[in-house]
């Protein structure tokens, strides 16, 4: 149970009927479709959707095995950029990226080559005998990796690949990151998430460790003793706060940690669900609180942002899919005060209207607006957990890790990628790609001191 929310009522459907509301959100395309879908493609030789895909696919090339019907050779081609492919194509925002691109996305075609649903495919439906990527010879070197998310199981297995030993530490005790605690339920069914590591580790030379977490029961200064080089892949482990009085209360609580305790859910029906929910925020994590809540049975949900819905960072499809279930969104509203009821618990979220004034600048206009509420949930960014380098000075811009083009913060031999980095984008694909890039970078830094020695 959650305490926050343990006053309120459990799901009343039952566990088959809530079940199928958390079905995948697109369903994988079988072989005809995927035969189709393929013969779509141009094969553009200079194709704009691989320079809009942030890990670098060679896109024309896996859709042309496909057609092909090679289908392990179309799925080396992505994991060769990409390692979590696989879940990249299930929560990739592809409709603003490589599909965006896609040159058959005019009003003439309609549409844009299925790009995100054909790498799917190809990832879901190899059938490799043994793991595609082999290691090269040994360095004896022994590479820390802070975080099983993306980016560090990105760069675990790089590292490994080039002939390194991995040991990853990660605070939770399953591997994944945001990929297995963070994503809408509906977004990666089917324990995917857990398959795509054990898929990851056949590679070897990589050793996971659990329950460790930096600046609790793990220092960087060790890591930096004990081993050749470290990599952080700590994400952003705290919420932002509205800075409102009653915060607090029974009834609010952080999205991120709402979402992880549906996914971790084994029965949805003892999940507490808020009759008349409020969400907080604008993002793609704002947009599955909401649109779970509805799902899970509650009555009313509604999305407030303080901007318009053209600022929203959610993309327009993942509007589209909060409308489809019944999310109100309201806009130009922030949030002014957490209205308690007499025991204390929250009742209602009320909240300013907000303009653009003549200098471009948010301002409230005095107008209020109350919502009731029995559930309200935060979504309106994370920041940096301070306790986690509370043993060391390392460079940041404001709530980010500050790197150079070389993923190396300001410590010696400290690398870092991801969403804890500046610039961060937010997206498990960039996290994939620093973890990668990353990889090289350490890999390189440490043979040139080989040699140089």
């Amino acid at each position: 149970m959650i305490k926050s929310l343990s006053h309120l009522p459990t799901a009343e459907a039952s566990q088959d009927a809530l079940a199928g509301q958390f079905t995948d959100l697109h369903p994988p395309l079988n072989q005809r479709q995927a035969e189709i879908e393929s013969a779509r493609c141009l094969y553009c030789y200079d194709a704009p959707c691989v320079n809009a895909c942030p890990s670098d696919i060679n896109i024309p090339r896996f859709i042309r095995n496909i057609a092909q019907d090679n289908i392990n050779g179309a799925a080396q081609t992505i994991l060769e950029s990409n390692i979590l492919g696989g879940s990249c194509a299930r929560v990739c925002p592809t409709e603003v990226l490589c599909e965006q691109a896609c040159v058959r996305n005019h009003s003439d075609e309609c549409e844009p080559v299925k790009i995100g649903l054909l790498q799917r495919y190809a990832t879901d439906n190899m059938q490799f005998s043994s793991h595609p990527f082999k290691r090269a010879a040994a360095t004896g070197k022994t590479i820390a990796v802070v975080g099983a998310g993306p980016a560090g199981l990105s760069c675990a297995h790089r590292l490994a690949m080039l002939g390194n030993q991995v040991v990853i530490f990660e605070a939770q005790s399953k591997p994944g990151g945001l990929n297995e605690y963070g994503i809408a339920k509906y977004k990666m069914t089917d324990n995917f998430a857990q398959k795509e590591v054990e898929f990851l580790l056949q590679i070897g030379g990589i050793e996971l460790r659990y329950g460790l977490a930096l600046g609790h029961n793990l220092s960087l200064q060790e890591l930096q003793k004990d081993y050749d080089a470290v990599f952080l892949g700590i994400g952003l482990g705290a919420s932002r706060q509205l800075g409102l009085t009653g915060e607090d209360a029974p009834g609010l609580m952080a999205a991120v940690d709402y979402i992880k305790e549906l996914r971790q859910a084994d029965d949805l029906t003892t999940l507490p669900v808020a009759k008349r929910a409020v969400v907080i925020g604008a993002g793609n994590t704002a947009i599955d609180m909401a649109v779970q809540m509805a799902r899970l049975g509650a009555d009313q949900v509604t999305l407030v942002y303080r901007r318009g819905t053209e600022s929203m960072s959610a993309t327009e499809h993942e509007q589209d899919i909060a409308k489809a279930n019944q999310v109100k969104i309201v806009t130009w509203a922030q949030p002014k005060e957490v209205l308690l009821d007499d025991s204390g618990k929250v009742s209602a979220m009320r909240f300013e209207k907000t303009v653009l004034d003549a200098s471009g600048k948010l301002t409230g206009t005095g107008e209020l607006l109350d919502i009731p509420a029995d559930g309200v949930f935060k979504a309106i960014g994370q920041t940096f957990d301070e306790s986690s380098l509370n043993d060391v000075n390392l460079g940041r811009d404001g709530d980010r890790i500050r790197i150079d083009d070389g993923f190396r913060t300001s410590l010696s031999g400290v690398y870092a990628g991801g969403d804890c980095v500046a610039p961060g984008e937010d997206l498990t694909v960039q996290a994939v790609q620093h973890g990668k890039l990353a990889a090289m970078s350490i890999h390189q830094d440490l043979m040139t001191n080989v040699e140089a020695a």
